[in-house]
């Protein structure tokens, strides 16, 4: 199966990284800087299950011919583009997996694109990339789920689960996509809006007054809206997340925060504003969720300024 990612960056650098560790036929598409990084120095990872360094790796700065599967692993705010970019991959038989956080990008990928092209994916894992392009893998989770929006095992589902199995990351071939992009969602949303709105990460704002009350407010008002679209969390999703998300232990910081404090552009609407656009259409109240996304534009338009 050949495989083109859009771009090589903290997810698709990784996963497609393991993809190349087991033997699979991929090819990045990224910008002229990374890849002249990856000319240079390879595809590096630095991994708890394993550090890699891939040398002569493929890849490309236009696409020009159909790949078999098309994974998008860009952030959300560059979605558009990202179209316009793989549009000459996509071809009568090409699978578009996209790897996004949120759920609009799938309502976009099927206006874009004959909507049969598009099935629903998701991803967990902490990575960044380093100022010399080295993708660490900062916590033991890597888990790549994908599946058709219906449900349905269908014989393309089953090989990109042939393809993906080799790979030493955990890969999950769900008949419950749009249930897990869901589940995904309200914990990332419960995490970018803590840590962005109290600058700390969740063991810092569990030891502090009153953090795992708020906490606990704002996954409760996720979740609810999550319940109002027709979904019934699994009990093991609601006690873990919300374990995790007042441990006074962790360490734990959404990756907006990181965005955030490095000064980049952050998925604020694509993460909390989206959530909230679909609250209000159910008239669930969400006011943490709504301070939270507040102090996002805030920190967007003194970015923009600067």
């Amino acid at each position: 199966m050949r495989t083109l990612i859009l771009g090589a960056g903290a997810t698709g650098g990784y996963f497609g990284a393991r993809l190349l560790e087991s033997g699979a036929d991929v090819t990045f598409l990224v910008r002229p800087r990374r890849a002249q990084q990856l000319r240079e120095h390879g595809l590096i990872v630095k991994s708890t299950s394993g550090d890699l360094s891939i040398k002569d790796v493929s890849t490309i700065e236009a696409a020009k011919e159909a790949y078999d599967l098309v994974i998008l692993s860009c952030k959300a705010f560059d979605l558009t583009n990202a179209i316009e970019t793989i549009k000459p991959s996509v071809g009568a038989n090409t699978t578009i997996l996209p790897l996004l956080n949120g759920l609009r990008h799938i309502e976009q990928l099927q206006r874009d694109f004959d909507p049969q092209r598009v099935i629903g994916g998701m991803c967990i894992i902490s990575a960044t990339v380093d100022e010399q392009g080295q993708i660490l893998h900062l916590n033991d989770q890597h888990t790549l789920k994908f599946g058709e929006l219906d449900g349905e095992m269908t014989p393309r589902i089953q090989a990109i689960k042939e393809l993906t199995d080799p790979t030493k990351n955990k890969s999950i071939a769900s008949a419950h996509i749009q249930q897990d992009m869901w589940e995904k969602w309200v914990m990332l949303a419960t995490l970018a809006a803590i840590n962005c709105l109290m600058r700390a990460n969740i063991g810092e704002i569990a030891r502090s007054p009153g953090g795992k009350r708020i906490t606990e407010q704002l996954f409760n008002e996720c979740l609810s809206v999550f319940k109002a679209h027709g979904y019934e969390p699994r009990e093991q999703f609601v006690t873990d997340t919300l374990a995790r998300s007042v441990d006074e232990k962790s360490t734990l910081a959404a990756s907006m925060l990181r965005d955030l404090e490095r000064g980049n552009n952050v998925e604020g609407d694509q993460i909390l504003g989206d959530l909230i656009a679909r609250a209000e259409a159910k008239n669930i109240p969400v006011p943490v969720l709504k301070i939270a996304y507040c102090h996002v534009k805030a920190y967007e338009q003194r970015r923009g300024r600067s």
